[in-house]
């Protein structure tokens, strides 16, 4: 694709952010959209954000579980960037008119104290350059019509990327077994969701990894202060204004998400 193709679609899906109007599927206008393509329109789509005073926090993986997986008919992961404007603090409300189609993922997300950049990159690794971990809700949402994607739309559009919630806990993530850790997440007081830390990749610590060796193939690294979020432990959850979330991971912690 022409450096001019992918700059108008990098600004289409700006458009689509700003005016909370829904694009339809890039996939399918039959340009000859691939991987890389959808990565440098992704990366057009950030440094529009931001040249507008953003600043990226950290990096996600995306369609890690084959709940999510099934649900979107997407069958590998992708990753994304994070920036300041999508971090809302524990009990800030989440304004649901600055989003378009939200869904709820529950996560484990890890704190960095070292930067981590592939190739190479072991699950180890991920653990030693990894300062604490906690519960986290990623609100994902689409600029893609009716959530009509194929990978490129969603690599194109920033992995889905919306707004994320940190729960307030902090553990180290040694004396735990991450895989078995167990999320149960309720919607409105009912239980709507269960997993386990396996759902991302096997091991949430080993989709890090994933996350770091792909990166590393363009040139990006993980890197000390940032935080990383290691993929949803189940479906995918519809959410509106009034909705409450609240979600508990064994031996992490808890997070709470509520829509305005």
């Amino acid at each position: 694709m022409t450096a001019e193709l992918i700059t108008a679609l990098s600004n289409e899906l700006h458009h689509a952010l700003a005016t909370r109007t829904p694009v339809p599927p890039l996939s399918g206008r039959g340009l000859g959209l691939g991987i890389t393509d959808a990565y440098r329109i992704q990366q057009g789509f950030i440094a529009r954000r931001l040249a507008g005073g953003d600043r990226i926090t950290g990096k996600k993986i995306g369609v890690t579980s084959a709940a999510v997986q099934q649900m979107l008919d997407v069958h590998q992961p992708d990753f994304g960037i994070l920036l300041q404007s999508m971090h809302y603090a524990a009990g800030q409300p989440i304004p649901t008119n600055t989003l378009i189609q939200p869904r709820a993922e529950g996560e484990i997300a890890f704190f960095l104290k070292r930067d981590l950049r592939g190739p190479g990159v072991t699950r180890d690794h991920v653990l030693d350059a990894t300062e604490a971990v906690s519960a986290c809700f990623e609100i994902v949402d689409s600029r893609i019509q009716d959530w009509r994607i194929r990978i490129e739309d969603t690599v194109a559009d920033n992995a889905s990327c919306g707004v994320y919630v940190l729960g307030e806990e902090r553990v180290s993530p040694h004396a735990l077994d991450l895989a078995a850790c167990e999320m149960t997440l309720e919607k409105n007081g009912a239980c709507v969701a269960t997993g386990l830390g396996s759902a991302a990749l096997g091991h949430p610590a080993d989709a890090v990894a994933w996350l770091a060796n792909t990166l590393g193939g363009f040139g990006i690294g993980l890197l000390a202060g940032e935080t990383i979020l290691s993929g949803s432990l189940a479906a995918l959850i519809p959410v509106q204004a009034g909705d409450r979330l609240s979600m508990h991971i064994t031996g992490i912690g808890s997070c709470a998400a509520h829509f305005s």
